[in-house]
């Protein structure tokens, strides 16, 4: 607390009454704490040894939330109270149940947060997703070729050693195809890129994104990560998303295209566990 409380005076201007260590995330601490007006906060730190190797994630997840909410007209988006380069401060956001119509208001919000379209894909700072590097480069073009050059190749190198020759074979087979695979020309789309059910806040005032891996992308993306590992009431979610902004024909067959890379980031990070779902997704667009 004694090295926090200066930390959060300074960001804030305001004093600091009490902190609750939340354990620990990859290389950050987390706290709620109070502030001396009575406002509860999020608080995400970094130990100052670790700036070179995580300090850039903490600085691109601030980036993701500011630019993310240039974009947001319904609260999708939670305010970034304060940032530097070890420390990223959020209101707290009590959690309740997730209900339809939170639900409903969700699927409405990213629809209209994915209209508000960025100049090009990827985005003007390095990117992260989790505690790997991801590749921002600008693109104009179309999007297969963004996502077969920016997204897939960076990680199937990396993936290549578990994904063994038969999965890596498989997955240059997507890369190859891209154009022919990745479906009907989109704009891009002002995506959250990590919409993983894990990092949707539910409130009593509606949904909230946390956590972001923010760039210009396709909006399918987003709507494949919600359906990789589950999000209550999604069909509801996905509903009112069509409701609002129709997706193109032959979405749900490309789904699998879409989660690939997510899919890669884990067998990355965690290992051979997540090579039958990445081949799997692979098999669905390479036949």
């Amino acid at each position: 607390m004694s090295d926090l409380a200066p930390r959060l005076r300074a960001l804030l201007g305001t004093p600091m009454s009490a902190v609750t260590d939340l354990g620990h995330r990859h290389a950050w601490t987390l706290h709620r704490a109070r502030l001396a007006d009575g406002r509860d906060i999020f608080v995400k730190t970094l130990d100052p040894h670790r700036l070179s190797d995580a300090g850039p994630a903490l600085t691109a997840e601030a980036a993701s939330l500011r630019w993310l909410g240039e974009g947001d007209i319904d609260g999708l988006i939670p305010e970034l109270l304060a940032a530097d380069a070890t420390t990223l401060i959020l209101p707290w956001l009590p959690e309740t149940a997730p209900t339809t119509s939170a639900a409903d208001r969700l699927g409405h919000a990213l629809a209209e947060l994915h209209a508000r379209t960025p100049e090009s894909f990827g985005a003007p700072w390095p990117g992260f997703i989790a505690s790997l590097p991801q590749d921002n480069s600008q693109h104009t073009g179309e999007w297969g070729s963004w996502y077969a050059e920016h997204r897939l190749t960076p990680l199937l190198c990396l993936a290549a050693p578990t994904l063994g020759e038969e999965g890596v074979r498989l997955i240059d087979r997507v890369i190859t195809g891209i154009d022919a695979l990745s479906g009907p020309p989109e704009p891009p789309a002002r995506i959250h890129g990590d919409l993983w059910s894990g990092n949707i806040r539910w409130t009593a005032q509606g949904a909230r994104l946390i956590d972001p891996a923010a760039h210009g992308g396709h909006r399918e993306t987003d709507l494949a990560m919600l359906t990789l590992f589950g999000a209550p009431h999604l069909d509801r979610i996905l509903a009112a998303y069509q409701e609002t902004a129709p997706l193109k024909e032959g979405w749900r067959q490309r789904i699998p295209l879409h989660q690939l890379y997510p899919l890669l980031v884990h067998v990355v990070l965690f290992g051979g566990s997540y090579r039958a779902m990445t081949l799997d997704a692979a098999r669905a667009m390479a036949g």
